[in-house]
């Protein structure tokens, strides 16, 4: 039986007790607390940070079946973060959202999710073995940006495919927007199935009235959220958190014992615990401050001409709240692209942006910004408006996510991942099954996914997002003259 409160931090303390250890190290990694490592890397990281790279010593418990200081450091964050159970995860929420698929769907088993799900869904369902059920989300034709799903499409795709074993959504969307989750948890749960979230930039959520409300607390029974992203802890460290008992929880863990490391990084444990002890205790004020820089940003930079930032101010479908430390600012104004704006500001101005799309540009306001940072992006941004104030008209076309022809699926994506597959040119690919999964950005919507046929119309958009300055994410081909295909 465990005494805990949220003050402790059972793996840091933990790790903590072996950096002080005077021993001989006959044990995994190489470097012995950083005496081998690349004197290079010493000087640039300081020699300190590598002695709590350690594996699983007496004391340190097992990733696999934790039964001590990671289970532990588990049930705080389970409480912190209103979940029956939690799971730590070294590999990020593209563990966590295979598992999830893994746990509640099998061979041939139909699940619904958008179309803009992340590409670790899809690689779940290679994984199960499942029938995915697409739903296309809300397109923003104002401010060309996908959302979410409504309830209504949700409700059309359960009463078409009733059979199906679990719904899948992403809440929020990169840009920030959130569904109304309330009203598709209740419909998914009356076909008795679980909702999964991707939630993985919305850690956050839950911290502070004026935040949208987090998952869980929604009706979601399983969300996946990367801790990174938006808290303090290491990149590639999330974690997978269970609020049902219609998961089986031993499903949960025998997926992630297939897909997480064997020899867990004991930083991205740490920075967990960490990172969950520092918003136990200080995630109202932390998310407090940050909002405010937020407003702050908002404020500031739609006083500056020809520049605006996307706000919910009106009834959007498939965006009922919208994260107020996501700020979206639109660029075309001055006659750029998001992509040259970002390249300009990254090199000229010393502002990086999360995400450059066709017409804005995505920034992250978190807890690890300050003034001075919002000051610099006012600055920047302030810049760019100045010089461009002359420039020639832009002439982005028009790619409607509305318009774009929907492919069909010929077979399933792990019957196309797992068939002889070639490289052939784009202009003998039409009519051949995809083996690959091709995203543009933007939108950010899979146009192709393996086991679907390939069109005129899918390529022909696809070209048209590389023509005006975005990218193809998936292609094996980075040119994308060839396209691998089924050989059959």
């Amino acid at each position: 039986m465990y005494y805990l409160n949220q003050a402790q931090t059972p793996i840091v303390n933990a790790l903590q007790e072996w950096v002080d250890k005077k021993h001989a190290p006959f044990y995994t990694p190489g470097h012995k607390r950083g005496i081998g490592m690349n004197s290079v890397l010493k000087e640039q990281w300081g020699g300190a940070v590598f002695g709590w790279d350690l594996p699983e010593l007496p004391g340190l418990d097992n990733l696999q079946a934790p039964t001590g200081i990671i289970e532990q450091a588990q049930i705080l964050a389970a409480e912190v973060f209103g979940a029956q159970q939690t799971w730590f995860l070294v590999n990020g929420s593209t563990t966590g959202v295979m598992a999830a698929i893994l746990a509640t769907c099998g061979e041939g088993d139909k699940i619904i999710l958008p179309r803009n799900i992340h590409s670790s869904a899809i690689a779940g369902i290679i994984h199960a073995g499942a029938v995915p059920i697409f739903i296309d989300p809300e397109y923003d034709r104002d401010l060309d940006i996908a959302h979410s799903i409504t309830p209504e499409s949700l409700r059309l795709a359960l009463e078409q495919h009733p059979d199906s074993k679990a719904v899948m959504v992403v809440y929020p969307t990169y840009y920030g927007a959130c569904g109304d989750l309330a009203a598709i948890a209740e419909i998914v749960h009356s076909y008795q199935i679980p909702l999964l979230v991707d939630e993985a930039h919305g850690a956050h959520f839950g911290f502070h009235p004026d935040l949208p409300p987090a998952a869980l607390t929604m009706g979601a029974d399983l969300t996946v959220q990367s801790t990174h992203k938006l808290l303090g802890s290491l990149t590639q460290s999330a974690m997978l958190h269970l609020n049902s008992s219609l998961i089986d929880v031993d499903a949960i863990g025998r997926s992630l014992r297939l897909l997480q490391s064997t020899s867990p990084s004991y930083l991205l444990l740490a920075s967990l615990d960490a990172a969950r002890q520092q918003m136990a205790l200080h995630g109202e004020q932390l998310m407090t401050e940050t909002i405010e820089l937020a407003r702050i940003a908002r404020a500031e930079i739609d006083r500056i001409d020809r520049l605006s930032v996307v706000k919910l101010d009106r009834d959007i479908p498939g965006c009922k709240y919208l994260d107020p430390t996501r700020l979206t600012v639109t660029v075309t104004g001055l006659n750029l692209t998001g992509f040259a704006a970002d390249e300009i500001l990254t090199s000229e101005f010393g502002v990086v942006a999360e995400l450059p799309s066709m017409r804005h540009l995505t920034f992250i306001i978190s807890l690890g910004n300050r003034r001075i940072d919002i000051d610099r992006l006012v600055w920047g941004l302030t810049q760019l408006a100045t010089r461009f104030t002359q420039a020639l008209p832009l002439d982005l076309g028009y790619v409607d996510l509305q318009d774009r022809i929907l492919t069909v699926m010929a077979i399933t994506p792990r019957q196309a991942s797992r068939s002889p597959q070639t490289s052939i040119s784009l202009d003998r690919a039409i009519g051949r099954i995809s083996a690959e999964s091709i995203c543009p950005y933007p939108p950010g919507i899979p146009v192709l996914i393996p086991g679907e046929i390939i069109t005129a119309e899918a390529l022909d958009y696809l070209q048209q997002i590389l023509d005006l300055g975005g990218e193809l994410v998936g292609c094996n081909d980075p040119t994308f003259t060839n396209i691998s295909v089924v050989d059959r």
